[in-house]
């Protein structure tokens, strides 16, 4: 007996598609020896996709997918004003599991996926607070 049964979609969303590359950036972040912690995290300043665990930092990844790069790489999408969103997010985050911000090292990653997840991109601090 089937608990649980996940629709398949012939056309998916742009929620279900972000759903799958951020599946698949678990993945790649989980075989890479990051450990997986939590995701789609959100709050009134925004979202995180991934909340990870290397070594001893907190890492935050936002995921960002393009088909390909005709129009710019994926890691472009990530603007100076949504940057502002996952600190805040971030910050929010760390005090509601009781971490100091000053004595918790973290940091916020970016994954771009392009050609269908045959291309993956891991930029490490891609975003610095200040």
């Amino acid at each position: 007996m089937k608990l649980f049964s996940r629709q398949i979609h012939k056309n998916p969303n742009k929620r279900d598609i972000g759903s799958q590359f951020e599946t698949l950036a678990c993945q790649y972040l989980t075989s890479q020896g990051l450990k997986y912690i939590d995701k789609n995290v959100s709050c009134r300043f925004g979202e995180i996709d991934l909340i990870m665990q290397d070594q001893h930092d907190i890492v935050f990844v936002e995921v960002k997918y393009r088909l390909n790069q005709v129009y710019g790489h994926a890691a472009e999408m990530v603007t100076y004003q949504k940057s502002q969103k996952l600190i805040k997010t971030a910050m929010i985050w760390l005090k509601s599991q009781s971490l100091s911000i000053e004595h918790t090292s973290f940091r916020f990653d970016v994954i771009a996926i392009h050609h269908n997840g045959n291309d993956i991109n891991w930029i490490k601090n891609a975003i610095t607070q200040g």
